[in-house]
């Protein structure tokens, strides 16, 4: 099950380090973690995750969804178009990257939060916190 695949404490450390990426901007992150890719192509997948969460719902387009197809070992970032638009040309690459690197070692926690804390920093410089802000999402892991 897609639930087990995190310990209670580790999703705990995810979540804080959500909430500390989205204290200081308007942006939106979200996990999404399943068993099975349900389509070939991961990025396909991700986007109808993305919809399927409601993350192309936010004001500003703002929302980066990292999504975990476990038993495929497949893994996706996606941000919305508002900050697609914005973020340095190789920033998703960069990341995935990172992300690579860390699930290579069975470091999954460990990358994700470094991975959540570099979107953080380019949602806080492209779409800092206003004092209006609303928490558009749950902060919390969702599973399929």
């Amino acid at each position: 099950m897609p639930q087990n695949f995190l310990t209670d404490s580790q999703k705990t450390e995810i979540t804080k380090a959500i909430q500390a990426a989205e204290l200081n901007s308007s942006g939106e992150i979200r996990i999404h973690i399943e068993k099975i890719c349900a389509t070939e192509n991961v990025l396909d997948r991700a986007a109808e995750v993305f919809v399927n969460i409601g993350m192309n719902n936010t004001a500003q387009q703002n929302g980066v969804l990292f999504y975990l197809s476990i038993d495929d070992r497949k893994f996706a970032v996606l941000g919305d178009k508002g900050i697609d638009k914005v973020v340095p040309e190789n920033f998703w690459e960069s990341t995935k990257a990172l992300l690579k690197t860390h699930f290579a070692q069975g470091l999954f926690t460990e990358g994700l939060v470094k991975a959540i804390h570099l979107a953080g920093e380019q949602l806080k410089h492209y779409f800092p916190y206003q004092s209006d802000d609303i928490n558009e999402l749950p902060d919390d892991i969702s599973f399929g």
